[in-house]
Order: structure tokens, then C-alpha cells, then sequence
């Protein structure tokens, strides 16, 4: 997609610009830079607040004509909020997409930015410019009347930019890899299908990533008999896609990201209802991101074994298609039966999971699915559930949904939740019914992990059709990437 924001650090404002931008805080305070750049004006900041009804918070905002003696068009003074309201990566990540928006609006396309707060450190900094990219992204890409927008070139002015640079190329990766899961998921159906997506995986190989590609027959003689039955509705064929990144040591084990991948969901012969079936398309977000994730971990160099599968079908309701009452041999040999073929998001994932740990042996093994929309009644769009085998990992992933602000809700399993799946003709069925269903299907998934440390992102709320945020305004929303970033880079990379 073209990039609206282009973005430099420098140790200096740039000698002419079309808007200078300074923080202030809920006292009206600007920083030692900010506050000498305001003196040359020889106005009265505190007068200008009380006339403009600016009192610091975030999201307020002065915006004047620059007076004689400053080398820009306008001057521009931001609320940063109260002293330890800000301090936070997931706070400044938020300022930085309203510093977009905002500059935006105004018409502005060119603007340095002083950031001279004490304790502001490489990190926060490179949140403030990642949130900016984030919030400037725009999926326009089949609109034949683009609207005119102008790019916007942002100059980080810091007393030591060379310390900031690494935090930036890394906070940016991220945010490119959230970008590119954004774009995947905009997609419509009819353009992105199974085979599309794996040649976009197909594309990390240019900057490090292996990538492999299983076809029907690949799947076939694993015995992915769930997988493949998700698929055979559909013209066009599933796909299975392993991306290994390979950056930590030889005998590490790795950390395995498995990613449901249904191009466009009908339903199958279970098939949905009219209403907001467009929607659909976006039920491949958990395979979008796991693309997305890898792509930042080779971008950034991640001192890290990672391995990225995503199970890739297309759940539609030909003559061919899956039946209710069916049942189906998962490649660990487990027979299931299909109550719902609109369950099918737990049938690519069966044999996508046991896959991975079969031929990995990972460390950790994390699915991530839009899978239910029991979950969405659960926790609307602003919580991903969780869903885990260890309480370990439910810790960590909390603290990482607290830092990257994609958060997560842990909630329960048990054998008590098995009994709603038992079958009376297979070892098991696709589902449990309404009660408890965005529990009964991690429960369901459970089968095909054996004793890998696990965990279950049910994102059904949190993938696509949010409310606009500060750092998106986009349909597709890219969760998990900045999720999974951090549960890497603090947890367990070298």
C-alpha cells in the first residue's frame, strides 16, 4: 500500500517547516526546548490556553499562526496529559496516531516535532512514531476516485537521535507487520484466496524467512483429513504454509505461531445468514497476523527461532462440500464429528496444530483464530480471549497485551467442557452447542496439542470491524502482531 508518513530523527528542528509541534502538560508546561521555542513568540501561553479552552489533556490541541522570528508557518501545541499518565509504550503508541490524525486534518504535511520531556526514552519515542504509522494507514487500493491526500514528512527532534534508532527500525517493523495483516484482511475474498495468501507468505523468503508450501496432495498423505474437508466446497484449493525464521541457536527449540486462515466463510452447508456475510472475508485475520509477525521478526533481525503455519481454505457450500454428520480422521488419527460445517475453523486448526508440534517440537505453541462468535457476545471488541494450558504463559501474555495495548482476557478450561463435545459416533464433535461456545472450542482444539505449553487467542472481536481507534481507522485491524512482538521480545528472545 503507498505510505502516507515518511519519518527522520534529527538532533535539530529543521530551519524551515510548515508547522513546529510542542507537548504540554496538564499544568500547561511545555519542556526546556519547547518552552525556549514558545519564549521567542513573546506571548502568554497561559492566556492563549484559557482563550482556547486547552488544559493539557490528551487529544487537546493549540494550533496558531507562527509570529515573526520562528522559522515555520504555524505553531502547534499538543496535550500530553498529567506526569505518569503518558509513560506507558501503549500510551505514547496512542499519541502518536493522534499527532497523526490531527496534523492531518489541519492540512498540515510537514511538521517537527520537539520531544524534550524528561525520562522520554528510545523506546517511547519509537511508540510515538510507530502510532503515528499505524494511524496512517488507508486501504484505498479499489477506489478508482482516491481522495487527494498528501503525504506527511514528521522530523522526531531529540537530543540524541542516534540512541533512538534501533528502537525506531524495530518499532516500525512492528508496525509494517501489522500493516501488512491489515492489508491481507481488507482484501476481498474473490482477490485473496488460499493460493494468493501463500504467495504473499511465499514473498518473506526475499528477506530471510523459509517458506514452505503444502498442496492438497502434500496434506493428503499427512492424513489432514479435517483440513482438506474444509476446502473440497471450494473451487479453489486449501493450502498449508510453514514460514520458519531462524535466528536464535541451532538446538533451540522454537516458538510456533499456527494461524486459522478461511479466505471467506459461507458456512458452508451450515450456511450463514445474509446479513453481514461480507464480513467474511476477514476470517483469515489470525493467519494475517501470523504472516504479519514473521515479517517483523526477520525485518528486526529477532534473535529467535520462530516457526509461522497457517492452515488456508475456502468453506463453501458445493455439491462436494462437508455435511453435517460427517465424520472426519484429524492427521493425530482422532475421528470427529461434524455437527456444524460452520465450525470449521477448529477442524484447519486440528491438523495445523498437530502438525506443528509433530514436526516441531516447539517451546511454545500459540494459535490465533476469529473463531467464535460466542466470543464476541463475551467480551465485544475490545478483549481477545485467552485460552491456555499453562498459567504461566497466561501471565505473560497478559503483560504483553498490558505493554502493546491488544489485550487479552483469560478464560477457563476443564474437563467438565469435554463432556459437551463427546460424540456419540466419533471420539469427538465439532461442537458443544451455545452454551460456553468460545470455551467448548479451545476445548475442542486441546486434543491435537498433547503436552506442549499452549495458548488459544480467540479474536472474533478484536480481528476486523472495530470502532475507530487512535492508531486505526481501518476495517481490518492487524491484532495480534504487536501482541505476539511482545511476548517474544520480552520472554524469550536472546
Amino acid at each position: 500500500m503507498p505510505s502516507f508518513l515518511s519519518i527522520r530523527l534529527s538532533e535539530d528542528a529543521p530551519k524551515s517547516t510548515q508547522a513546529l509541534v510542542l507537548y504540554a502538560d496538564e499544568s500547561r508546561s511545555l519542556g526546556p526546548r519547547g518552552g525556549a521555542i514558545w519564549a521567542r513568540t513573546g506571548l502568554d501561553l497561559k492566556k492563549i490556553a484559557n482563550a482556547t479552552g486547552f488544559n493539557g489533556r490528551p487529544g487537546h490541541m493549540i494550533d496558531i499562526p507562527a509570529p515573526a522570528g520562528l522559522d515555520c508557518e504555524r505553531l502547534v501545541v499538543f496535550g500530553r496529559g498529567a506526569d505518569g499518565e503518558g509513560d506507558s509504550e501503549a500510551a505514547w503508541t496512542d499519541r502518536g496516531g493522534s499527532l497523526f490524525a490531527k496534523l492531518d486534518s489541519a492540512g498540515i504535511h510537514e511538521a517537527a516535532i520537539i520531544l524534550d520531556e524528561p525520562g522520554l526514552t528510545p523506546r517511547l519515542v519509537a511508540a510515538l512514531a510507530a502510532g503515528a504509522r499505524l494511524r496512517s494507514y488507508r486501504f484505498e487500493k479499489h477506489q478508482t476516485r482516491k481522495p487527494n491526500h498528501k503525504p506527511l514528512d514528521l522530523t522526531l527532534v531529540t537530543d540524541a537521535p542516534r540512541d533512538i534508532e534501533p528502537a525506531l527500525h524495530d518499532a516500525l517493523a512492528v508496525a509494517d507487520g501489522t500493516i501488512l495483516a491489515r492489508d491481507l484482511v481488507n482484501e476481498p475474498a474473490n482477490i485473496l484466496g488460499p493460493q494468493e495468501i501463500a504467495a504473499v507468505a511465499q514473498g518473506l523468503s526475499e528477506i530471510g524467512v523459509l517458506v514452505e508450501i503444502l498442496t492438497e496432495d502434500d496434506m493428503a498423505r499427512l492424513g489432514m483429513g479435517a483440513l482438506l474437508a474444509v476446502g473440497q466446497g471450494s473451487r479453489r484449493p486449501p493450502r498449508l504454509v510453514v514460514m520458519q525464521w531462524r535466528g536464535g541457536r541451532k538446538v533451540e527449540a522454537p516458538l510456533a505461531f499456527v494461524g486459522k486462515g478461511i479466505v471467506f466463510d459461507t458456512g458452508g452447508i451450515s450456511i450463514k445468514g445474509a446479513a453481514n456475510m461480507e464480513a467474511m472475508k476477514g476470517d483469515m485475520a489470525g493467519a494475517a497476523a501470523v504472516i504479519g509477525l514473521m515479517q517483523a521478526l526477520a525485518t528486526r533481525r529477532a534473535k529467535i527461532n520462530a516457526v509461522g503455519v497457517v492452515a488456508l481454505a475456502e468453506n463453501m457450500p458445493d455439491g462436494n462440500a462437508v455435511r453435517p454428520g460427517d465424520i472426519l480422521t484429524a492427521m493425530s488419527g482422532e475421528t470427529i464429528e461434524v455437527i456444524s460445517t460452520d465450525a470449521e475453523g477448529r477442524l484447519v486448526l486440528a491438523d495445523a496444530l498437530c502438525y506443528t508440534q509433530d514436526r516441531f517440537r516447539p517451546s511454545v505453541m500459540v494459535d490465533l483464530a476469529t473463531l467464535t462468535g460466542a466470543m464476541l457476545v463475551a467480551l465485544g471488541h475490545d478483549y481477545a480471549g485467552l485460552f491456555t494450558n499453562t498459567e504461566a504463559l497466561a501471565a505473560k501474555f497478559h503483560e504483553a497485551g498490558r505493554i502493546s495495548g491488544e489485550k487479552v482476557w483469560h478464560l477457563p478450561m476443564g474437563p467438565a467442557y469435554d463432556k459437551l463435545i463427546e460424540s456419540r459416533f466419533a471420539d469427538i464433535k465439532n461442537s458443544g452447542g451455545r452454551s460456553g461456545g468460545a470455551i467448548t472450542a479451545a476445548q475442542f482444539l486441546s486434543h491435537f496439542v498433547n503436552d506442549v505449553p499452549w495458548a488459544h487467542l480467540d479474536i472474533a472481536g478484536t480481528g476486523f470491524g472495530c470502532a475507530s481507534s487512535e492508531t486505526n481507522a481501518s476495517w481490518g485491524t492487524g491484532f495480534g502482531v504487536a501482541l505476539f512482538y511482545r511476548l517474544v521480545r520480552d520472554n524469550y528472545e536472546s
